[in-house]
């Protein structure tokens, strides 16, 4: 009868980007509307720069993480290439240099060079990858995809505190954002925390504290120079 298990780990790729995306989406944005509105500014200027800090971020985002992921997929394929030439051309070594690595996770000298020799038989690349290299297909960088996760959940993230503008009475606009906003990061640190494994508890107190440490900040600025962007 067949065990099967599922790792966590399986999901770091696009939940870190997701997280990240969704994340910023709502400080930034709410924020940001929360500083305009400090300032006293109209409905239609705040929801302007609402809009107008989506887009952008959203495109940001996904630039910055394209840019991120695909350097460490370049590192990751660089390494690979300079591994595949070495199995090529230094076989015995390559080969006592994997069974070194299993005497140091406790293996005894005769047992590890038994399974370097049967790995390296069945795939030599992966498995010095994978306990060489630290590269697995888990782990492995893929731009897009992270590019693709941090752009869509951004803009979702960016798109809950300007619903809140559209409708929220303008007296009341930066509490209520706020408010809403708060909720919603408390809420993402929850349920990422508890994808991950972890407390969802300490998850969304951390991700609410500074969401709120921003809002704070963006609110504190736009009193202070009372502004009102025409």
């Amino acid at each position: 009868m067949r065990h099967p298990e599922r790792h966590r780990s399986e999901r770091i790729g696009w939940l870190r980007a997701a997280v990240l995306g969704a994340d910023d989406g709502i400080v930034s944005t709410a924020s940001l509307v929360v500083g305009v509105a400090a300032a006293g500014s109209p409905r239609h200027t705040i929801l302007l720069a609402g809009v107008a800090g989506l887009v952008a971020g959203a495109l940001s985002m996904a630039a910055g993480e394209y840019v991120s992921v695909s350097s460490q997929s370049d590192t990751e394929k660089a390494d690979l290439d300079t591994e595949r030439g070495e199995l090529a051309t230094q076989r015995p070594a390559e080969e006592k240099e994997l069974a070194d690595i299993y005497v140091r996770r406790g293996l005894d000298p005769e047992l590890a060079r038994t399974v370097a020799v049967q790995l390296m038989a069945h795939d030599a690349l992966a498995a010095h990858a994978r306990d060489e290299l630290g590269i697995t297909e888990q782990m492995t960088a893929r731009p897009f995809q992270a590019a693709a996760a941090s752009a869509a959940t951004f803009a979702v993230g960016a798109a809950l505190p300007l619903l809140v503008v559209i409708f929220a009475p303008l007296t009341y606009l930066s509490l209520l954002v706020s408010g809403a906003s708060l909720v919603c990061l408390a809420a993402l640190g929850a349920l990422a925390a508890r994808t991950g494994g972890a407390s969802p508890w300490i998850g969304g107190a951390r991700v609410a504290f500074w969401g709120a440490l921003a809002m704070a900040a963006t609110a504190m600025i736009g009193k202070l120079f009372g502004t009102t962007i025409s």
